[in-house]
């Protein structure tokens, strides 16, 4: 049974509570139309414009907090944000509708002075003062209080469960907690208005630096300079670090104060290594000594929408995975001008990280929108782009980098051949995990299948698809209308196997097929050619649209990483939480088996099923178990059973696993 007040009121309404947030402004506007001359309603306009200044504070301290690219020599406690952590912190906001809830209930049972000036001059003195003399001393005892075992079980842990503090941990709390936070916050304010040196400048300073120092405290990111405290030794009492305070989470017994370490001084409740340690966090903050990472995924940005599922923009938003959501259409202008931006001066950037036992897995984005792989002009810029991010990881001393989707287009660079034959004695192998890809697809066909129907045929996954099904004598109709192309392909088939390898150039000669393999987009149109009971699988990125109600669609080739990964708290495009695709495990793979050759160009078809028992090879030996590595799985999740002739699509999952070093 949960304690006295420690659930929130509107816990029940999930995110709906948003409703409230609206009632503030509905009752300014609801005012205004009225023509109402009550001066409290005039303050319900200015409750809803600060607490909207707050989740803006809030959301930008967390932006910053997890770009990456511009915090990863800052960063403090060096370990990736979960989705655990996300999900628990997911109504971090609970504390702001709570203040604006009371704030609106003092209009309406205490008397509000008919004029408030917008500037006072004595108000910051005064309000200084009262923060001085009541909040910080008040803080610091109730926090110390709360970290009585008592307390502490019921009330506190809940804000000491998240292991890596981020701006929304501030906000992550029990009820009682904040009610006491309330008073924190409200004495300065109040207590001008009632000496008469309140100001509306006043209320929203005050509480959007409260914020803003509160927000830089559960940073994570060293933003302070140890010189600022050499220069000016006893601003060390009077302003907390994020260092500082991170040491309390770390050590709970120390450190206890709300932004003034001056309180700890007195109550000797300092930590004795927080000066140095600070010291030691600013000192690093210049240098690039952060951990090599083992393996290096390169992607790329699909589109306009999908590039607001990055982690450092809305977390929560980046935990699920990628779909178009309509209320982040206004943004797509911001979106399209950071395109613009990227495309005149950027380079490759750090986007995520996670630990899996001791091996450091990272993404790096190139700067780069879908569309733009396709203008010719623009190849030469993004080739040299990889190029870079190849040869940093090589520096590095990065053992593996894989190559996602476009990034190793072959019309590109040759499917990486291009960089390979450059730089002949690079260290760090370059795998496209297109060999994997093609055994999960291949794997995923049932073997009573005698026929299939291939777009997208002579692309590499295509035509290493197309070779080793005829081996299986299983009849390939492929599409395409270059017949030099075809027979190119043909030729390298077996001979005895070439007859099973058809050319078709349109899509009707699949209308008797049920097994559709789509590796180059088709419209809905096209796919009305399919008969009904029709399962495509694909290897198109993005994924086709799921039109065809009387037939089943499978995802793309993907792997489900192991429940005690550490540090994944964002979902690779439309992959499910803790999935990501196949090439991207093919290069980690490559990684733990040895393997000294770079995985370039076309596809190896010999190597296929090599490559698929090392990945079976690695989950067997965890003693028959999956659990501890990376489950391959062959993705079907909305198939369904489809009445046929020798035949019936259930869903089917395959369970390997491979590489436990992602």
């Amino acid at each position: 049974m949960a304690a006295p007040l420690s659930s929130w009121p509107w816990e029940i309404m999930g995110s709906y509570k948003i409703v409230v947030y609206g009632l503030f402004l509905g009752k300014a506007m609801y005012s205004r139309y009225e023509e109402e001359s009550m001066k409290k309603d005039t303050w319900f306009l200015h409750i809803f414009i600060i607490c909207m200044l707050r989740l803006l504070m809030y959301q930008l301290w967390t932006s910053y907090s997890n770009a990456l690219f511009l915090t990863r020599n800052r960063q403090i406690v060096k370990r990736g944000l979960d989705f655990k952590q996300i999900d628990q912190e997911w109504h971090w906001d609970n504390f702001i509708l709570l203040q604006g809830i009371v704030a609106a209930l003092g209009l309406y049972f205490f008397p509000v002075s008919e004029t408030v000036l917008v500037w006072n001059k004595n108000g910051i003195t005064a309000a200084l003062v009262l923060h001085v003399a009541i909040s910080e001393p008040l803080f610091y005892s109730m926090h110390k209080l709360f970290h009585q075992d008592y307390l502490f079980s019921r009330y506190h842990s809940l804000h000491h469960s998240s292991p890596v503090p981020q701006p929304y941990t501030g906000g992550h709390g029990t009820f009682l907690e904040h009610v006491v936070l309330t008073v924190v916050i409200g004495v300065p304010i109040v207590g001008c208005f009632i000496i008469g040196r309140g100001s509306i400048s006043l209320m929203y300073g005050y509480v959007l630096v409260f914020d803003l120092l509160r927000c830089l405290g559960h940073s994570n990111v060293e933003i302070l300079s140890h010189h600022i405290f050499d220069a000016l030794p006893f601003l060390r009492y009077l302003l907390y670090t994020p260092t500082y305070h991170s040491l309390h989470h770390a050590e709970m017994d120390t450190n206890f104060c709300l932004f003034m370490p001056l309180f700890d001084a007195l109550g000797n409740t300092l930590n004795k290594k927080s000066w140095d340690m600070h010291r030691k966090n600013s000192l690093d903050s210049g240098k690039n000594g952060n951990r090599v990472p083992d393996f290096v995924f390169l992607a790329h940005i699909v589109d306009m929408s999908s590039a607001m599922h990055a982690p450092f923009l809305v977390r929560s938003i980046a935990s699920l995975p990628y779909s178009t959501r309509l209320y982040l259409l206004p943004l797509w202008p911001i979106s399209f001008i950071a395109m613009l931006l990227m495309w005149a001066k950027s380079k490759t950037f750090l986007i995520s990280f996670y630990n899996l036992r001791n091996r450091l897995h990272q993404t790096w984005a190139v700067p780069r929108f879908g569309f733009q792989y396709f203008l010719p002009f623009a190849a030469q810029g993004i080739n040299k782009l990889i190029e870079e991010a190849i040869l940093r990881a090589d520096r590095l001393g990065v053992k593996v980098i894989s190559l996602a989707a476009l990034n190793k287009n072959e019309a590109l660079n040759g499917g990486r051949t291009l960089f390979v034959n450059e730089h002949q004695n690079l260290k760090v192998r370059v795998v496209h995990g297109n060999t994997l890809t093609a055994a999960v697809i291949l794997n995923e066909i049932p073997q009573n299948v005698t026929q299939v129907f291939l777009t997208g045929a002579t692309s590499k996954l295509g035509r290493a698809i197309a070779i080793y099904l005829c081996s299986k004598s299983v009849r390939v109709l492929m599409l395409t209308p270059s017949t030099e192309r075809f027979r190119k392909i043909q030729k390298e088939a077996p001979a005895d196997c070439q007859k099973h390898l058809v050319q078709v150039t349109k899509y009707q000669a699949a209308q008797n097929c049920k097994t559709w393999i789509v590796g180059k987009w088709i419209t809905p149109r096209q796919q009305n050619f399919a008969p009904s009971g029709t399962h495509f699988h694909q290897f198109v990125v993005p994924p086709i649209l799921q039109y065809r109600r009387d037939c089943t669609y499978g995802d793309l080739a993907a792997m489900k990483l192991p429940e005690d990964v550490q540090g994944l708290g964002s979902c690779e495009y439309t992959m499910e939480r803790g999935v990501v695709h196949a090439c991207h495990a093919g290069g980690v793979v490559h990684s733990l088996e040895g393997w000294s050759h770079h995985e370039v160009g076309a596809i190896d078809v010999e190597r296929i099923d090599l490559v698929w028992q090392a990945a079976l090879k690695h989950a067997a030996e965890v003693s028959g178990a999956a659990k501890d590595w990376l489950q391959l799985s062959k993705i079907c999740y909305s198939r369904r059973k489809v009445a046929a002739a020798d035949r019936s699509y259930s869903k089917q999952v395959f369970c390997c696993s491979s590489v436990p070093g992602l």
